[in-house]
């Protein structure tokens, strides 16, 4: 295994981190600025607005640059963003510092993504992009549990001033381990990644990352009141069960990126379909702690297995220029994570109990799995796309 993936992996782990740690540190941060809870909540969403911008806006404008200075580049955005948030007197403040760092996630995600696919053979690009996205899952797993721990012990300052230090480690690991790739910025152009956008199966392979990724969030957003409410556990097991979770997520995306290498579609439809039955088993046993308990599992597992196939699936359709392609997805998978909270939201509102968003994570699951078969059957019936031998 190339040691740079290591490199990208730490960078993706402290960028995972700083996303979701926060979540638990929302009562601190709201009481330090004397905001309401809704206001804290804010340095969430704000967050994950400024990411689609990153995504899109940053990657675009680096697009001709070569991807390492651009890595090293982002981290620096990533660490001085964090480092603000860390010293922060106002809200004001500390939500610039959250959309500074926001701004390197999705660009760095999508960037990386190329990064690791040409550090690997071809047959093995799938599974390069899943051990970078092993530091997210990881960040879930081990670094939102112990950084909010280490938050409500020693300030929630302290969470961020540690992030701010993996940045640096992350950032050294990529000077040191990820080589400088000769053909990587040649006869790249913006016109030319553009062009990626005509494809039918780009915009295809979007719509399902929205729609796949939607539906596992519709059921997870609201996951702590289902856990409380319907099927019974206390408050303080809630951080336990969410781990488990995050160990779903670890594991499938360390088997979605394995299965991905051997066929994409195939993959994706599997998924897709597994993670369907989990949310239609876990609405209807939600009431039961041991079907709870698996379901939580399952649905990480399922849920994140797309996540290798779905960056790979942009990428290969894309082409020659995978690079602007790549950071849309990335911002996909934050317009599918609105899509969810959304979605989930509107049913709780109506009245419809808090296994309503699973439902709904259900409903859309179902609109991802129709469109995997449309872009499936419309790969096929193309003769003129290269990358159909390995993607079906």
């Amino acid at each position: 295994m190339p040691l740079g993936l290591i490199a990208l992996a730490i960078g993706a782990f402290g960028i995972g981190l700083t996303e979701f740690v926060i979540m638990g540190l929302l009562p601190d941060v709201a009481t330090d600025f004397a905001v309401s809870e809704a206001a804290a909540g804010w340095l969430i969403s704000g967050y994950a607005l400024s990411v689609v911008v990153g995504a899109l806006g940053l990657t675009a404008a680096t697009v001709r640059l070569p991807r390492k200075p651009v890595l090293v580049g982002l981290l620096v955005l990533f660490i001085l963003g964090n480092s603000l948030t860390a010293m922060a007197s106002t809200y004001e403040v500390a939500m610039i510092g959250r959309v500074v760092a926001a701004l390197c996630h999705g660009a760095f995600f999508g960037i990386g993504s190329v990064v690791a696919s040409d550090l690997v053979p071809a047959n093995k690009k799938a599974g390069a992009i899943a051990i970078m996205f092993t530091g997210l899952t990881a960040a879930n797993v081990l670094g939102v549990p112990f950084g909010t721990l280490l938050g409500q012990h020693a300030g929630w300052r302290s969470t961020f001033w540690a992030i701010s230090g993996i940045g640096v480690l992350a950032l050294i690991g990529i000077l040191v381990l990820v080589p400088v790739i000769k053909h990587a910025a040649e006869g790249i152009s913006l016109r030319k990644e553009l062009g990626a956008f005509t494809s039918l199966q780009v915009w295809l392979s979007l719509g399902v990352t929205i729609l796949g990724y939607g539906g596992m969030f519709g059921a997870f957003t609201y996951i702590a009141y289902t856990l409380t409410e319907v099927t019974g556990f206390n408050e303080s097991t809630v951080p336990w069960l969410l781990m488990l979770f995050g160990v779903g997520l670890f594991v499938g995306n360390w088997l979605g990126g394995r299965m991905a290498d051997k066929s994409i579609d195939r993959t994706l439809l599997f998924f897709i379909a597994a993670l369907l039955v989990v949310l239609i088993a876990f609405g209807a046993l939600a009431s039961s702690p041991v079907a709870t308990i698996v379901a939580l599992f399952l649905m990480g597992g399922f849920g994140f297995g797309t996540v290798p196939g779905l960056q790979s699936r942009i990428m290969q359709f894309a082409g020659s220029a995978p690079t602007l392609a790549s950071g849309a997805n990335i911002g996909a998978f934050n317009v599918g994570n609105a899509l969810g909270a959304w979605a989930g939201g509107l049913g709780i509102a109506a009245g419809l109990g808090y296994t309503s968003p699973i439902w709904i994570g259900a409903a859309i699951t179902v609109a991802a799995l129709l469109l995997v078969l449309v872009a499936m059957s419309l790969a096929k019936k193309s003769a003129t796309a290269p990358e159909l031998a390995p993607a079906s």
